[in-house]
């Protein structure tokens, strides 16, 4: 098996003549445009929705009801043995949007949160998150599609569960009802930096209320606080990370936070005056990846790195660093494209190759990667069979 690589270092598939000419970034006016055009269009179906009641809730069309009811069914017979706990509070009176809101995170929880917790925590999530969206000034500002993906859902990494969110909103309203969304966002990361430090620990993440009761936490479980307090408040906020640095042993999380059409990234629980400023902007300028995952078919406009039924990773590298496509294709050694190889793009740290991704190739044995200037080894595995290839910076 033949895992062959071939660099695009922009998105016109013109050859670059040097790296340093490839690392000016670039500012893709059309896509900037696009974005805005999106951002347009679902304000205004949020105003047609305050018009016409009968339009879709979420604006979400038929077609995208009907995936959530389809998912949300097969999660429901996964846990059929556990019908009344989970299931039972749908015999409450419900309006439209807690019945969606609340079939929403059930179609895409982890399994494992249908076996540890009960209905009744999801329904007063819902319910206290509507309510909150309701009361700050830039509720219904936030566009559908963000708010169901970044700002609903209760879980951020994988800690225990806890209904939280009213009580993280009673810490934060009086403080920020008054700013603009980029000022709510700093002073909600001021109130983290207040209630929590770094501290090494374990791989397992703490909660939200367990960062509060300790005061302290690594970047993962800042980051989980610093997310949790600003969904709290309606703003859209996702957790990313870089899996491994390229330029030394570890990783490191942080947040990203929408708002007004933008997002911005904060170190969590480090005060800055500015957003879009960290002390690990320099470094990620030198990362291979920085993604986040989003347990739902998240259509975008960021690049996807993988799209599965019930989850998608997005990549946010070019938000921080110059990028590169890489195209691999696999073929066997008849020169026949490999469709369904896995291909490993590996990080040397920790004394070890760490995919960063996996990928699995398509119909005409392609996969497609986006990641920044510096060396991977490129591994594609298939029954029993592997090829490997290094990719390296100097190209």
């Amino acid at each position: 098996m033949n895992a062959n690589t071939n660099e695009n270092p922009n998105r016109n598939n013109k050859p670059v003549k040097n790296r340093n000419e490839a690392e000016k970034p670039n500012v893709n006016l059309l896509e900037n445009d696009c974005l805005k055009a999106n951002l347009n269009a679902d304000l205004e179906v949020d105003r047609n929705a305050a018009l016409h009641p009968d339009l879709s809730v979420f604006s979400m069309d038929a077609e995208a009801l009907a995936e959530v009811q389809r998912k949300f069914n097969i999660k429901r017979e996964f846990a059929r043995a556990k019908e009344e706990e989970l299931f039972g509070v749908f015999r409450q009176k419900l309006t439209e949007e807690e019945a969606w809101a609340l079939k929403f995170l059930f179609a895409y929880m982890p399994l494992n949160d249908l076996a540890d917790y009960d209905g009744a925590l999801f329904l007063n999530h819902v319910r206290t998150t509507l309510e909150i969206r309701a009361k700050v000034p830039w509720g219904r500002r936030v566009p559908d599609r963000l708010f169901l993906h970044f700002v609903l859902p209760l879980r951020v990494n994988s800690e225990n569960l806890e209904d939280c969110r009213g009580v993280l909103y009673e810490e934060l309203a009086e403080r920020t009802k008054h700013l603009p969304m980029e000022k709510a966002i700093l002073e909600t990361n001021y109130w983290c930096h207040e209630k929590a430090t770094y501290v090494g620990s374990d791989l397992r993440t703490i909660s939200p209320l367990t960062m509060l009761r300790s005061a302290q936490g690594r970047c993962g479980e800042e980051s989980t606080l610093a997310v949790s307090a600003l969904r709290s408040i309606g703003i859209p906020a996702r957790q990313c990370y870089t899996p491994r640095w390229a330029h030394c042993d570890d990783n490191h999380a942080w947040v990203e936070a929408w708002a007004d059409g933008q997002w911005h990234y904060i170190g969590a629980c480090e005060p800055e005056p500015a957003l879009d400023r960290g002390w690990f902007s320099a470094p990620a300028r030198r990362a291979m990846l920085v993604n986040t995952r989003v347990h739902a078919n998240y259509p975008g406009p960021e690049p996807v790195t993988l799209a599965e039924e019930w989850l998608t990773e997005i990549n946010l590298l070019e938000t921080y660093a110059p990028v590169r496509t890489v195209n691999v294709a696999v073929k066997d050694e008849e020169g026949r494209p490999v469709e369904g190889a896995r291909v490993l793009f590996q990080l040397y740290n920790m004394a070890e190759l760490y995919p960063i991704a996996v990928l699995t190739t398509d119909s005409e044995g392609l996969a497609v990667f986006r990641t920044g200037w510096g060396d991977l080894l490129v591994r594609a595995v298939k029954d029993g069979l592997w090829g490997e290839e290094k990719l390296s910076a100097a190209g």
